[in-house]
């Protein structure tokens, strides 16, 4: 009889809300799906075995973090063991990228671009808002399951956020998303360009590889619409130095009388994708003030050699630009030494 009336209860209740949908997951649920979704992940790829590289995403992850408007949940970030280009956010806060998105961004400004879009995702409770709709469906089902204390009551809503997290979000979701990637990369102090660079890149692959159909990729509606608008965005920022694309597809970066050309494609970085980073970088620089030449180092490694300007990377020349000097060492003090000629240009100005 108890029974009997626990279940009028629920029907008289769910047909008291139209809109069930709304509100309907809490905080503390929102958590346990996603830990459920996770667990699974985890189990299917695995996480790479590599802590420097995990510390380094959850640095960078936690960096963005401080900087959202929603910091009531326990963010983690995690590195799958998969040679995928992918990356995904659960709901709770759990985000993950997979090895092979980590190999084709290597840069920190780049996984930024990604992992601040996943984050906007979080945010912006998108995934939770789907799961919601869904479970609005069902919501009889599922209430009755859970109060006769049946377990299946909770695996159908790990399931239901497991279907979610497939089917992708919608149009407005992915550029909020993008929005709010933008916003966090910025205040986080990361390369005003990365998020533009990040779609640019997953663009290139996506029309390479087709859609995989979840994840960064996400469908991805209308993607050229959504870059240009990341553009406009970052142009109304004015930031200089300034970016041309030739027709050839080479690129400048400009500031004054002082100009670099990146001319090569190397892997999936196009010379915009390079200028652009460098643009941003330097315009970085000029924000902490006065430029001092002096401080511009370079650091060799197996196949490129990386430029910084204390903490700030500058930008990454590898030997398939050299064309005139000894080694691929050589080269790089010169390009430094042309950034020197930059920091010179600029305080000229001041």
């Amino acid at each position: 009889m108890k029974k009997i009336v626990l279940i009028l209860l629920l029907i008289c209740s769910f047909f008291q809300l139209p809109t069930a949908h709304a509100g309907m997951i809490g905080k503390q649920e929102e958590i346990n799906m996603g830990k459920e979704v996770a667990t699974k992940l985890e189990a299917q790829y695995g996480v790479v075995h590599d802590d420097d590289l995990q510390e380094r995403v959850e640095r960078i992850g936690q960096s963005l973090v401080k900087q959202c408007s929603r910091q009531d949940l326990p963010y983690t970030f995690k590195v799958l063991n998969t040679s995928d280009v992918n990356a995904l956010s659960l709901p709770g806060g759990f985000v993950y990228v997979f090895k092979g998105l980590v190999d084709f961004m290597p840069s920190d400004d780049e996984l930024a671009g990604v992992l601040g879009h996943e984050i906007g995702h979080v945010v912006k409770r998108h995934s939770v808002h789907q799961i919601e709709k869904q479970l609005a469906l069902s919501l009889l089902t599922i209430l009755v399951g859970a109060a006769s204390g049946d377990p299946g009551a909770g695996i159908m809503l790990a399931t239901t956020a497991s279907q979610v997290l497939m089917a992708g979000y919608s149009r407005a979701d992915e550029r909020e998303a993008d929005e709010q990637g933008f916003l966090l990369t910025n205040k986080a102090g990361y390369n005003p360009y990365s998020i533009y660079v990040t779609m640019c890149k997953l663009n290139d692959l996506s029309k390479e590889q087709g859609n995989p159909g979840y994840g960064v990729f996400s469908s991805h509606p209308e993607p050229e619409v959504r870059m240009a608008k990341t553009l406009k965005a970052i142009e109304a920022m004015h930031i200089t130095p300034l970016v041309t694309i030739a027709k050839d597809g080479s690129a400048t970066v400009n500031e004054g009388n002082w100009h670099y050309e990146f001319l090569k494609t190397v892997g999936s970085d196009k010379p915009e994708y390079r200028a652009r980073l460098m643009a941003g970088a330097l315009y970085l620089v000029k924000k902490r003030g006065a430029v001092d030449e002096t401080r511009f180092i370079t650091i060799d490694s197996d196949g490129y050699t990386d430029v910084y300007y204390d903490d700030i990377h500058i930008v990454r020349v590898y030997a398939a630009d050299n064309s005139s000097f000894p080694t691929l060492s050589d080269y790089g003090g010169d390009v430094a030494a042309k950034l020197q000629m930059w920091a010179r240009e600029v305080n000229g100005k001041q």
